[in-house]
């Protein structure tokens, strides 16, 4: 601790009036767009919705991940950029809210849920025991009361060590985190199968939960990154976050970009292979058309570009060019979740315009606000972490 009295401690983000009104202004945009197009064309308005809630909540819950594997691996050199994972989660009571627009809306996304079609549908009707609404529902509340609990648990025992200073509140979070990385494996895999594999019932992957955690940790890393350089360049992290840490981070971006791509070939691959109508109904409208221009824009945007400009020691170190690549990456994960849910819509349109995009402005409201608020309350750097001095002595050498 006598090296810490000589630092200027972090303190918590001061939200500016800019920012909060910035965020309001998205979230009435999004409201009043989605409002005009539920109106207007139902069936676009609550795909859009799909896409851009479960863009945002992915990141929440994969901050939450993140959180999880540092404590269980009791890893150090991520103690001063763990509280911005930490301020993911504090997204998840609002996707727990939101996930009531999914309740309602999904009749306009999902043909199981017409009784009449699974009556006239065989495979429909082998796997209604699963694709039912009752049990749909019942998996959404089970799922989020799961996720919040150990959010407040893994989450809680942090903020409460800032000011306690307890030893065993990081000793605590290591069972919690073991049973909570066993409830993420079989519970997110389960909820992408649930909202974005069903929408196509009649298909089936089973890679695709892997497929979808790719994205999640691809997409967490990128928004972490970016929000610690926000944070320094307000001065907030000086003497605690520095060019070792971020470069960590961006091995993590890097080493995700070539899973994400490895899971998406062994996919297609399998799939393409195989020849089975069952299984090619997936990619046949994505790879025909209009939306072969966007399954091309993935494998280019998502994988070639990210993968050169990170391939060296020294861009990892740079600010401007993990700055670039993370945009990049969170621009195509918003393009990959619409590449997955709307050709179940229109496969002879892509349709992407404004609607879309004012509704995930809406949520980019609500997710930033969340976020930042948590970030205001607390400090940002868990400063009475026990290993606290590894992460300020933390040096990349390879």
């Amino acid at each position: 601790m006598a090296e810490m009295t000589k630092r200027t401690l972090p303190g918590s983000l001061v939200v500016s009036s800019r920012l909060k009104t910035v965020c309001v202004v998205l979230m009435f945009l999004g409201v009043v767009t989605f409002a005009v197009t539920l109106l207007k064309d139902p069936d676009r308005a609550w795909h859009g919705y799909l896409a851009a809630y479960f863009f945002f909540f992915t990141i929440a819950l994969g901050g939450l991940f993140f959180t999880a594997v540092q404590h269980l691996t009791k890893a150090g050199w991520s103690v001063n950029v763990r509280r911005f994972c930490e301020s993911f989660t504090a997204y998840l009571p609002v996707a727990a809210v939101g996930a009531i627009g999914i309740v309602f809306g999904s009749r306009y996304l999902y043909e199981w849920m017409d009784k009449a079609k699974v009556a006239g549908d065989e495979l429909l009707l082998h796997k209604s025991s699963y694709l039912n609404s009752n049990f749909f529902y019942f998996r959404l509340v089970l799922f989020f009361a799961l996720w919040l609990m150990f959010a407040f648990k893994l989450v809680g025992f942090s903020v409460r060590q800032d000011e306690t200073g307890d030893e065993k509140l990081t000793h605590k979070t290591v069972p919690w985190s073991i049973a909570f990385l066993l409830v993420f494996a079989l519970s997110y895999s389960l909820f992408g199968v649930d909202l974005l594999m069903s929408l196509q019932p009649h298909w089936f992957s089973t890679i695709f939960g892997v497929y979808l955690f790719a994205g999640l940790f691809q997409s967490t890393i990128a928004a972490m990154i970016l929000l610690i350089q926000y944070c320094q360049r307000k001065g907030l992290l000086v003497g605690f976050v520095d060019e070792n840490h971020m470069h960590d981070l961006g091995k993590f971006l890097f080493a995700f970009t070539v899973f994400w791509a490895y899971i998406a070939y062994s996919q297609y691959m399998l799939i393409w292979y195989a020849n089975l109508p069952e299984e090619t109904l997936f990619f046949l409208p994505r790879l025909t058309g209009p939306w072969t221009y966007m399954s091309a824009s993935l494998l280019l945007f998502k994988f070639v570009v990210p993968f050169l400009a990170l391939l060296s020691r020294r861009a990892k170190r740079d600010p401007s060019m993990l700055a670039a690549v993370s945009i990049l990456i969170l621009v195509m994960q918003y393009v990959d979740l619409h590449w997955l849910i709307f050709p179940n819509l229109n496969s002879q349109e892509v349709l992407l315009g404004v609607p879309e995009l004012l509704i995930f402005g809406g949520f980019a409201g609500a997710f930033l606000f969340t976020v930042t608020r948590f970030l205001s309350k607390h400090s940002l750097v868990p400063v009475k972490d026990p290993r606290i001095q590894e992460s300020l002595h933390h040096h990349v050498v390879y």
